[in-house]
């Protein structure tokens, strides 16, 4: 069943008509959540030569060392201004988005990469840390940018057999951005003190390959269509995406929407707050986001080095087995976009978080125990790798989908800065509060995390709805459904309370 599925995918991907939609796919990843997971991991291999760098510029410039609180706080500057910028490159996505295409968003978003990164590339040589957060800034901002854009426009790339392949190419190239740092990190590689600068700048050398070739792909169908009004421009986007056999059927969609929408203009953030009819979607967003958040992914990579010491595990191979890591979770989410249109995206949520608050349960006894039976270390491991694997084939890819496919044009801009500020202050926010977590409730942080996933798994079991193989039009006219039933439900509520007060009364 599993490989029928997987065989699927790749049929269609092999068809003619859909090579350029697959080169395209490629281009859009390197240069969007790629850089994302790059630039999010490579910070981890160069602080200990940053902070060296940055005492021996000051005392060469002053006379004297940093004290060591200053020189943290220095570096704290430089961890932290990237989420700043992430938060900032969320708010300006949006309208970026709208007025220009997500195309020009991106190839202007690669050329402010390339001067960050030419910032941090010759800081070393200029002596000068501030470039190093000048340059982590922009950085952030081009991230921010980058990643609501990539994920946006690959949804609206694709055709509707297709989308859930496609939407979770973009976790796909999330984890390759990690694993790529992990691999140029390496001390074998980059990861040494002469090129730790040459490994902060690579991300420029990605950007400048998408603003090459990009410009030879369509901007999506979707934005041509229903925001430009361009029928000509986006069935030919069509024909060169998909080939001539399935525009008709994609085209009717968007005339549905169309439709519907017509008059509706693209929607900024305080009118889609305001707006009661999105609001079913943005909460459904806002658990599938504060879900994978609060997943306990941070508290296996805050534990893993401390696992693989315990387990004896030798202090040249850890790099290597953390690789390992990395890669079982690539793995992973690409065996996640060849399963999801068949087995559907609510199934692999559910299904996914209950497997994670399992296999924590497991690691959990584990660690308890490990004093008592030397043995169960290796036991850790292992559970490690299984909680990754589990992450990557369920949440990891579904949720991307999902937020793409809930919300119309006119919305989805706008819930992708949403969701992005979310992303960025829950990843500043898990960077500054866990470690004190994990100092008072030691491996016990764990079980906060068991019951976020299994609250997480009832509530995507009730709440969210399927939207494997539906348009846009259909999965909006779901919620309305819903929405309209749960109105009905509290009228008839009402009006059964009144008339027995009436009664009463009489």
């Amino acid at each position: 069943m599993l490989g029928s599925g997987t065989l699927d995918v790749f049929h269609h991907l092999c068809q003619v008509q859909y090579r350029k939609l697959l080169l395209m796919i490629l281009v859009l990843g390197i240069g969007g959540t790629h850089l994302g997971g790059f630039q999010l991991s490579v910070i981890n291999y160069t602080s200990l030569y940053i902070q060296k760098f940055i005492n021996e510029t000051w005392l060469e410039r002053y006379g004297s060392a940093l004290h060591q609180e200053t020189l943290t706080l220095f570096w704290s500057f430089i961890v932290s201004i990237y989420c700043i910028g992430g938060v900032i490159g969320c708010l300006c996505s949006g309208y970026l988005a709208a007025k220009y295409g997500k195309k020009k968003c991106l190839l202007i978003n690669d050329v402010v990469l390339i001067i960050a990164t030419l910032n941090t590339g010759f800081s070393r040589r200029a002596k000068s840390f501030e470039m190093i957060l000048i340059g982590r800034f922009l950085e952030g901002i081009c991230a921010g940018v980058c990643m609501n854009a990539h994920v946006q426009y690959a949804g609206e790339i694709s055709p509707k057999k297709l989308r859930g392949f496609v939407n979770v190419t973009s976790s796909v190239f999330l984890a390759l951005g990690k694993a790529v740092a992990r691999v140029l990190g390496l001390r074998d590689l980059l990861g040494t003190e002469d090129m730790w600068n040459v490994l902060l700048s690579f991300s420029g050398f990605v950007a400048l390959i998408q603003l090459l070739f990009l410009p030879f792909f369509p901007e999506s169908p979707p934005y041509l269509f229903l925001q430009k009004g361009d029928k000509d421009g986006c069935l030919k986007a069509m024909k060169q995406l998909w080939g001539e056999e399935n525009c008709r059927t994609e085209f009717d969609d968007m005339v549905k929407e169309k439709a519907v929408t017509k008059g509706t203009k693209i929607m900024n953030v305080l009118e889609m707050l305001k707006e009661p009819s999105v609001h079913p979607q943005l909460c459904t967003m806002l658990l599938l986001l504060l879900s994978l958040q609060l997943c306990g992914l941070s508290a296996i990579t805050f534990y893993t080095l401390e696992i693989f010491q315990t387990a004896n595990l030798h202090e040249s191979i850890i790099p290597y087995v953390a690789l390992g890591v990395a890669v079982s979770e690539l793995i992973s989410i690409i065996f996640c976009s060849s399963i999801i249109d068949r087995f559907g995206r609510r199934i692999l949520l559910w299904g996914g978080y209950l497997l994670m608050a399992l296999v924590l349960v497991l690691l959990e006894t584990s660690l308890l125990l490990s004093d008592r039976f030397l043995w169960m270390r290796y036991c850790n491991v292992i559970l490690i790798f299984l909680f990754i694997i589990a992450y990557g084939i369920g949440p990891a890819g579904a949720v991307s989908s999902v937020m793409n496919e809930i919300f119309t044009l006119s919305a989805r801009s706008s819930a992708f800065v949403i969701g992005g500020i979310i992303i960025w202050l829950g990843l500043a926010f898990t960077g500054m509060i866990f470690p004190f977590a994990v100092m008072t409730l030691g491996p016990f942080c764990f079980l906060i995390f068991i019951a976020v996933l299994v609250v997480s798994s009832v509530l995507i079991y009730l709440f969210v709805p399927e939207t494997k193989g539906k348009s846009t039009f259909e999965i909006t006219e779901e919620f309305k459904t819903r929405r309209y039933k749960k109105k009905r439900h509290q009228t008839v509520e009402n009006n059964v309370t009144e008339e027995k007060i009436y009664c009463t009364k009489l």
